[in-house]
């Protein structure tokens, strides 16, 4: 509705003496409420802000992000052909830089805190002493690894990757490859219960597999249905058992009961999620997405659900880590130059280049 015809309504209410003046002033609100192109946007008022965003640089590609929350370090690969592929690890406090793991070409990174072994999602896999950052052995894998789960129950490592076999279990104590699990499809972000039960995202399948940690096989299967497609993100309320499943297809997060599948809820999300995150402290969700938002979803009660905050992070900041230490969200992203249309119609545009040094580490916290 446009405002000359708003105007109008309210010109002819107040000439007729329909209704009184203050009835013809409620009118004109309920109206401006009910017009789209002018009603409220979605606020990014809460407690939570952009506290520190590091300007860190350097060249190379990257994907995700790792807090190391007890030996205070966090991790992000860099890969490209135009500059040499590392490891680059950084102070979580003050986010300066505080090493580097050289020649390891990888996506993701996790560490079993008992062991303090670190492993790479790389082909070979690496694995590092977390307190002093030296290698200590290379692991033969097939696939393409990707996403990684440390799981504390029975310290092994996930290794999920898109091809199969979909996932490599490793034992993070020595090393050695334990089994491999088939999964009939893509895996993203995976969580563990830390009581034998593994949840992790079927991106191309829209559903999450259950896995058997002690039999190494999958028990389950929940589908999202039409509530959410291409889950990139996965996060976990354990306590009461409650995933928070973040789709880009629908842009939702979905709740479900962790023990059958049943779905809670949904809320909305921003666009091209590709990570997730529970507070069990402030009892809330995080997704990050690639529009520059992070969404921050509170749980009221195992069966209430809302769409605290959305916060304003920089473009292409869609993947994440939760420090658990300080509760603080630690995000990446990079400056960009003008795509490419695409090849053929139809297809996706090829992004531009990064903008040299424009690498940046964001801290989101109250």
């Amino acid at each position: 509705m446009k405002n000359n015809q708003i105007s109008t309504i309210m010109d002819v209410a107040l000439s007729r003496n329909v209704m009184p003046r203050i009835l013809a002033k409620c009118a004109f609100a309920m109206v401006l409420a009910a017009s789209p192109a002018m009603a409220q946007q979605p606020s990014s008022a809460g407690p939570y802000k952009v506290l520190k965003i590091a300007k860190v640089g350097g060249v190379g590609g990257f994907d995700y992000v790792y807090a190391d929350s007890e030996n205070r370090r966090l991790y992000i690969a860099r890969t490209g052909q135009a500059s040499p592929p590392r490891i680059t690890i950084f102070n979580l406090d003050t986010l300066e830089p505080a090493g580097e793991i050289a020649g390891i070409s990888a996506h993701d990174v996790a560490v079993d805190s008992k062991s303090n072994h670190g492993f790479s999602t790389s082909k070979p896999v690496v694995m590092w002493d977390a307190k002093t950052l030296e290698k200590s052995k290379t692991i033969d894998v097939s696939g393409n690894p990707d996403g990684i789960l440390a799981d504390p129950f029975n310290q092994r490592i996930y290794v999920w990757s898109h091809a199969a076999p979909n996932a490599t279990v490793i034992d993070a104590v020595n090393g050695a490859v334990v089994g491999t699990i088939d999964l009939g499809g893509a895996p993203e972000q995976a969580v563990s219960d830390g009581h034998g039960r593994i949840y992790v995202d079927i991106e191309d399948k829209s559903e999450i597999a259950v896995i058997d940690a002690k039999t190494m096989s999958v028990t389950g299967r929940y589908s999202l249905g039409d509530k959410g497609g291409t889950p990139a993100g996965l996060a976990f309320d354990v306590k009461n058992h409650i995933l928070f499943a973040a789709c880009r297809t629908p842009a939702t997060m979905v709740m479900l009961n962790s023990d059958d599948g049943k779905i809670l809820a949904t809320l909305p999300l921003g666009s091209g999620t590709d990570g997730a995150a529970f507070n069990p402290t402030t009892m809330e969700a995080f997704s990050s997405q690639g529009d520059g938002t992070l969404t921050v979803i509170k749980e009221v009660s195992p069966t209430n659900f809302v769409v605290e905050q959305t916060i304003q992070t920089p473009m292409s900041a869609k993947t994440s880590t939760l420090d658990s230490k300080t509760n603080h969200i630690l995000l990446i992203a990079a400056e960009f130059g003008p795509s490419t249309p695409p090849a053929t119609p139809g297809g996706r545009p090829v992004r531009g280049a990064m903008v040299p040094d424009s690498f940046s580490i964001i801290s989101v916290g109250k």
